[in-house]
């Protein structure tokens, strides 16, 4: 099962310009879920003269029984955005937060 957690699912429906990979071992396991990869993805789309590239980054979230996809940030970000985001994530610890939050997607949507 695949699922596109957003209100448009339309604009993830193409190749992103950009993928950032947080995790792609196959061996974290969350609650009964085995975790095979984590990735950022990055669609710009449109330029602003001034603001620049508007980007949405979804998170991408593959288990043994399905993936997500759903928005983590989208914005005028500037430069660079997909990369400051996942070094924000590396970081702070938010990879754990981020299947968390895909796994519960994943319980709802199969229950």
């Amino acid at each position: 099962m695949n699922i596109i957690d957003m209100h448009n699912p339309n604009r993830v429906k193409r190749n992103p310009d950009s993928v950032e990979i947080l995790l792609s071992s196959g061996n974290f396991i969350q609650d009964e879920f085995v975790i095979s990869k984590v990735e950022l993805r990055l669609y710009n789309e449109q330029i602003d003269d001034t603001l620049g590239a508007y980007s949405l980054i979804t998170s991408f979230v593959e288990t043994d029984k399905g993936s997500v996809e759903m928005i983590y940030d989208e914005g005028f970000r500037g430069v660079d955005s997909l990369s400051r985001a996942s070094s924000f994530l590396i970081s702070n610890l938010g990879i754990s937060g981020l299947i968390l939050r895909s796994v519960i997607v994943l319980r709802e949507k199969t229950s």
